[in-house]
């Protein structure tokens, strides 16, 4: 009903299990689905890992739907699987209902839905299941951001990983929004990653930002 309502929004289909979401994403090709984690058959996380493998099968030749995940923090512990699964980001299951609809808007833009006060909290109490290698892989991760990128750009990286948004790191760094987006946008294309959410987790994971720091 919320979404519904909206006149740029079109609900082409509902799931109640992951195994039918991904049959029904394979069919109708949404552009955002919103996927729970906790789900009968077939996880949302699951879900989204075989969702984003379709996108990169397609080669670019499909439409690659991109899946916002519900989650709880009491409840929920696989925010990060999700993330790592190729979700473009998450919100509470009690968001405000404006809230949920610009959650999906931005999304469908090609944007992460990186909510500081969610990323913060996530990332920080999730850290130590982040790394999926030894420190020496993530020493080499972090080498490698550090001879690909610039000084700027690493400022850019710790600051996506704090759940800053443009306008936060802008007023940070003290340059324009629009400079913070050509930093991103560089980040994204010398690591080869896919958005903001995968920024802040490789961050994490290579050691360039530390839990609670």
């Amino acid at each position: 009903m919320i979404l519904e309502a909206e006149p740029d929004i079109a609900v082409v289909g509902e799931a109640g299990d992951g195994r039918q979401a991904l049959e029904q994403v394979r069919v109708l090709q949404p552009d955002v689905v919103l996927m729970d984690i906790r789900m009968p058959r077939m996880d949302g996380v699951e879900a989204t890992r075989r969702i984003s493998a379709d996108g990169a099968a397609s080669g670019g030749s499909g439409r690659a739907s991109r899946v916002l995940m519900l989650t709880t923090f009491d409840l929920d512990e696989y925010v990060v699987d999700a993330l790592r699964a190729g979700a473009s980001g998450f919100l509470l299951k009690d968001a405000p209902a404006a809230e949920l609809v610009q959650a999906i808007k931005v999304v469908a833009q090609g944007e992460a839905m990186l909510a500081p006060s969610i990323t913060r909290r996530l990332l920080d109490r999730f850290a130590e299941r982040l790394p999926s290698a030894g420190g020496e892989a993530a020493g080499a991760e972090a080498g490698r951001a550090e001879a690909l990128l610039t000084e700027r750009e690493l400022e850019v990286v710790r600051a996506v990983a704090r759940g800053l948004s443009n306008a936060e790191i802008a007023g940070e760094l003290f340059v324009s929004e629009t400079t913070v987006k050509t930093h991103v946008g560089h980040v994204l294309t010398k690591l080869g990653l896919r958005d903001r959410v995968q920024v802040a987790v490789f961050a994490y994971e290579s050691g360039l930002v530390r839990p609670g720091g």
